[in-house]
């Protein structure tokens, strides 16, 4: 009879793998990230048009 030390744990799968193995979240945070930084970047240039006089 095996004893329960025979027998092999499952390994614990890394956090960063299992995040970089789903594609629906890659495509998620690919398009949200550029959006994100596009509408700041566009905000940070409309505010530094100067005032017309």
């Amino acid at each position: 009879m095996p004893e329960d030390d025979d027998i092999p744990k499952p390994e614990r799968i890394p956090f960063f793998q299992r995040m970089l193995d789903n594609p629906f979240l890659l495509l998620f945070l690919g398009i949200v990230f550029p959006t994100v930084f596009y509408i700041l970047w566009g905000i940070m240039e409309i505010a530094t048009i100067p005032v017309a006089p």
